[in-house]
């Protein structure tokens, strides 16, 4: 029977589904797969209307480089930088219980509030490529805290409600189980010949917590920009690290200068690591994140096109 593509989509609101999906399999195929491809869209649980067609996609593929939304004035009423990390440190250490988020201080505490800063202006940087939306998010750009995991687990709590929406909304804010019953159902209505799974970004995540619940046999899983190798993402998935049992081969790639995807390699802490190929490619978007761009990767592409002509 015919190969079948579901596709989950990242963090932002997007164009309407219909449209999303052509996208996709324009990148990955160089034509509109038809009946053979399915968009998880989960969008209209975060947005009320889709963007209008074909506007740019200001988390996936604005074309302004990162240095020069930096470098952009301030917004208008926005929190200085300083102020949030200040504010942040201080609820942190309220929410967990007053522990020593800074551990033994001295250097380990100038770590942190560097850390922070650092991940503050990121999420701000991002954040401006949306700043237009009634609800902009931006990815999870997050390595591994200097603190215990009772502190990380605050200051992600925090950092992530004030900065990454989104993100707090699936992992905190109650929209989680909406986001992956968009993905159970888009599974539920594929039958027949070889699945192939597309992830990218915060979609990894959904897809991968999905995929890991229900143990649905996937010939390809393909994660791209994904967090899943992020300390603090993996923190709070539902089980520990591994592959999803039904899936037989896992390809993730992603941009060393993508600053969703800062851990770039998803083998080590995901067994049997056998299954797992982690791919380092060249996305040219603006950000380094775009999806189109990681969709037309010859290392991405050629796998997933190999199941279709029948010689994967």
């Amino acid at each position: 029977m015919q190969p079948r593509v579901v596709y989950v989509h990242g963090n932002g609101n997007k164009v309407r589904s219909e449209l999303l999906k052509s996208q996709w399999d324009t990148a990955l195929f160089g034509r509109d797969m038809a009946e053979a491809s399915r968009m998880a869209y989960w969008a209209p649980v975060r947005y009320p209307a889709p963007l209008p067609d074909f506007r740019p996609d200001p988390l996936d593929g604005r074309t302004e480089p990162i240095e020069e939304l930096a470098a952009a004035p301030d917004r208008a009423g926005a929190e200085p930088p300083e102020d949030f990390v200040a504010r942040t440190l201080g609820e942190a250490r309220l929410e967990a219980g007053g522990i020593p988020l800074e551990g033994r201080a001295g250097a380990e505490e100038s770590a942190l509030v560097d850390w922070l800063r650092d991940m503050t202006y990121l999420a701000d940087t991002l954040a401006r490529t949306g700043e237009h939306e009634e609800e902009p998010g931006a990815e999870l750009p997050l390595e591994a805290l200097p603190m215990p995991r009772a502190g990380r687990t605050a200051v992600f709590r925090l950092l992530v409600k004030h900065a990454f929406k989104d993100v707090h909304a699936y992992f905190f804010g109650g929209a989680g189980p909406a986001m992956r019953e968009v993905v159970k159902e888009t599974l539920a209505g594929v039958d027949g010949g070889p699945l192939v799974v597309v992830g990218h970004s915060l979609g990894t995540i959904i897809a991968y917590e999905v995929l890991m619940e229900q143990g649905r046999e996937v010939e390809l899983l393909v994660t791209v920009g994904s967090p899943l190798a992020i300390s603090e993402v993996q923190d709070h998935l539902a089980r520990p690290p591994a592959v999803p049992a039904g899936v037989a081969a896992w390809r993730n790639a992603s941009d060393l200068r993508d600053l969703v995807a800062l851990d770039h390699t998803l083998r080590p802490e995901y067994a049997p690591q056998e299954r797992v190929t982690d791919l380092l490619v060249t996305n040219d978007s603006g950000n380094h994140h775009g999806i189109s761009e990681y969709l037309s990767q010859h290392e991405v592409r050629t796998p997933v096109q190999r199941i279709f002509d029948g010689t994967g």
